[in-house]
C-alpha cells in the first residue's frame, strides 16, 4: 500500500504536538509551587543547607550545639537545642552570613 506524501506530514506533524505535549507535561513536573520545589530549587536548598551547617560547625562557640538546619527556597529554619541565648544569637548571625540565605526562623530552645 502506498501512503502519500500528504498523509505522513500529517503523521510526522501528530507526533511532533504529541512530543511537545509530554515535554511540556515532564517539565511541569519539576515546577516549583508555592509549597514544593523544583528540582533546581531543591539543589539550591540543599546548598545552603550544607554551606550553613559548615558555618555552625566552622565556629568554635556553635561546634557542641545540637542545631538542625532545613532550607525551603532560601529561608532557613533553625531548631534544637543550645546551651545559651548568645549561642542561639550567634547560630542566627552566622546563617544571616551565609550566601544565598534570605531569611533565618530561630526555632531553637535552650537547655
Amino acid at each position: 500500500m502506498h501512503t502519500s506524501r500528504a498523509s505522513l506530514l500529517a503523521h510526522a506533524s501528530r507526533l511532533t504536538m504529541a512530543c511537545a505535549a509530554a515535554a511540556v507535561l515532564l517539565l511541569a513536573g519539576c515546577a516549583a509551587t508555592r509549597t514544593q520545589e523544583g528540582a533546581g530549587g531543591y539543589l539550591d536548598d540543599t546548598v545552603i543547607t550544607a554551606k550553613v551547617k559548615s558555618a555552625i560547625l566552622g565556629d568554635p562557640a556553635l561546634k557542641a550545639a545540637e542545631i538542625n538546619v532545613e532550607t525551603f527556597k532560601g529561608r532557613v529554619q533553625l531548631s534544637g537545642f543550645v546551651s545559651s541565648r548568645p549561642q542561639m544569637d550567634m547560630a542566627v548571625d552566622v546563617t544571616r552570613k551565609v550566601k544565598g540565605v534570605t531569611s533565618v526562623a530561630n526555632d531553637m530552645q535552650l537547655k
